[in-house]
């Protein structure tokens, strides 16, 4: 159930991703020098896009949910198969990442040269295939079928969210309830696969597993709305990669299933950003000014924070823990996300 006190730890002070992984901090740092083991190889090429995609950064959010739920479930964060695990949930999302920039045509990602402009589509596609294979050979070492039956299961989900969201290109009709079939699979049951094999590997009981995949889901779906909506709303310079790219690359965001739903003689105008693949004739400004004005950005905004409350409370039945609250802060963290 929902409560006051949910709500109150979404109003809570400024929260910085330094702050809620704080209790990780050297945990995280055991998962950058398991990163960069799994990565070397005898061919040259792959360590050296190894080392760059390492050194790309990132928030590192989804080895971090490993290791605090593998916490807050009563483990050791900080035992070998588990920081070895949270890296795998890394390298799992960095092979989507190199991926989908190749089918996105992106150029930048995270402010650098992304795999494929710098290396090419043919490299970029075989490192993300050499990515998720040491990720399942890695996984290999728990010798636990329960943990590879949801790498497979996240995988495959992933992969049809890709393959679905191709379907949906250029097309101003996808309906609310597409554009969240699409987001759980891309986004949401990695972020849920991370908690859920956290919570194996510290040990938790049924519930306790049941519990942090569900936030995981949770959190996942709020992360990308909100993500979504940066993409719509921010500047180019606060993302540190191009602004508005969602709708250039013909992917109808949140923020426009619901302009579209208030203002339906918009369709022709983002039907023509779609075809022209630029802002030139429509500006981006026009549309973010209608959308706010209508009320479909606080609908969006408003749906990021339902799921960031749904994330909250589906760790009522967790013992209370510091690391616990550290989950129970993430919420907040994605909402006031900036980047």
């Amino acid at each position: 159930m929902i409560t006051s006190s949910h709500l109150a730890q979404l109003e809570e002070p400024h929260v910085t991703a330094g702050r809620v992984f704080s209790l990780v901090s050297a945990e995280l740092q055991l998962v950058e020098r398991e990163f960069e083991r799994q990565a070397r190889s005898n061919i040259q090429v792959i360590s050296y896009i190894g080392d760059y995609l390492r050194a790309s950064g990132g928030k590192r959010v989804r080895p971090a949910l490993t290791l605090l739920a593998a916490a807050a479930a009563g483990g050791d964060p900080s035992r070998t198969n588990v920081v070895r695990m949270a890296t795998v949930m890394e390298f799992l999302h960095t092979a989507t990442l190199v991926h989908d920039d190749i089918i996105d045509n992106a150029e930048t990602r995270r402010s650098r040269a992304s795999i494929n402009s710098r290396f090419g589509n043919q490299t970029a596609v075989l490192m993300g295939d050499w990515l998720y294979m040491t990720a399942f050979e890695t996984s290999l070492q728990e010798r636990s079928l329960q943990v590879l039956d949801i790498l497979t299961a996240v995988t495959r989900r992933m992969t049809e969210g890709e393959l679905l969201q191709l379907t949906s290109l250029g097309r101003a009709d996808v309906s609310e309830e597409q554009y969240f079939d699409i987001l759980l699979r891309k986004t949401a049951h990695l972020f849920s696969a991370c908690c859920e094999i956290g919570a194996i590997l510290g040990g938790g009981d049924r519930a306790a597993q049941e519990a942090l995949a569900d936030y995981g889901l949770n959190l996942g779906a709020a992360f990308q709305l909100v993500d979504d909506l940066l993409d719509f709303t921010a500047s180019g310079d606060a993302l540190g990669k191009p602004a508005g790219v969602d709708l250039l690359e013909g992917k109808l965001t949140l923020p426009l299933i619901y302009l579209l739903a208030h203002e339906a003689g918009k369709r022709e105008a983002i039907q023509t950003v779609m075809r022209e693949g630029g802002y030139n004739s429509i500006p981006r400004a026009r549309l973010v000014e209608a959308a706010e004005g209508c009320g479909a950005l606080e609908e969006a905004r408003a749906r990021a924070r339902d799921f960031a409350v749904a994330a909250q409370t589906a760790l009522d039945t967790l013992p209370e823990s510091e690391h616990k609250e550290a989950l129970l802060s993430l919420p907040t963290f994605i909402l006031e996300r900036d980047r």
